[in-house]
């Protein structure tokens, strides 16, 4: 399978980012603006957390607290599993089903420059696997 970097360049995505002292309804708008159900959060250039539409469901709708009154700090998860633009996509993958997971934000340097979702690990699989058919089907028929 591919690196992370091959799928992040298929796209001209910016990477979407909040603050830990934003709310958590500014936060759904943002991911409702770019259609995305993580943002990273960062704290200047500093990854500090992720946020994403199921932490908002489980912390904040379904325990009745206010998206409005309610940091992101309180809910975002903190202990961030990063990758590479090197990693390659079945690592990814094999780390979004052990840990539970979704999302991973691509660290290069220390540097943000991306986010990755199980959705794009998937779509770059069935990709591959669609070549491989043709492929087959080609060598079969000639």
């Amino acid at each position: 399978m591919k690196p992370v970097s091959a799928l992040l360049a298929k796209r001209s995505l910016p990477v979407c980012s909040v603050k830990p002292d934003d709310t958590v309804f500014h936060a759904l708008q943002v991911l409702a603006q770019h259609e995305v159900g993580a943002l990273v959060v960062m704290e200047g250039d500093r990854l500090v957390g992720v946020i994403s539409e199921r932490d908002y469901t489980r912390k904040v709708a379904l325990q009745n607290k206010s998206s409005k009154d309610t940091l992101v700090s309180h809910i975002m998860t903190s202990n961030v599993m990063v990758v590479t633009p090197q990693t390659g996509t079945r690592a990814c993958m094999q780390t979004m089903r052990e840990k539970k997971i979704r999302h991973l934000p691509v660290v290069d340097g220390g540097k943000v420059t991306g986010m990755i979702s199980i959705r794009d690990i998937m779509d770059d699989l069935l990709e591959e696997h669609e070549q491989t058919i043709a492929q087959l089907e080609s060598y079969i028929t000639s």
